[in-house]
């Protein structure tokens, strides 16, 4: 399944590269995009895990930067 979500206070690109790392490391994220320029966030995982996955993202993204909002 693939999603794309509203991300606020996103600071800068070197944050929104970590971010995108750390997600493409999570088990069962198929790709993953987090653009800086756009505050957007892209998410491809597995369909039957999809939710369980989500929750990992926002945490990931809470350590990342902690102001970054990712609106579901």
């Amino acid at each position: 399944m693939k999603k794309r979500f509203n991300l606020t206070d996103l600071d800068c690109a070197n944050c929104a590269a970590k971010m995108e790392a750390a997600i493409k490391k999570i088990d069962g994220v198929n790709d993953c995009t987090v653009s800086f320029l756009t505050q957007k966030l892209t998410l491809d995982a597995d369909d039957a895990r999809f939710d369980a996955i989500l929750q990992q993202v926002v945490k990931v993204c809470k350590k990342v930067e902690p102001d970054c909002m990712i609106q579901l």
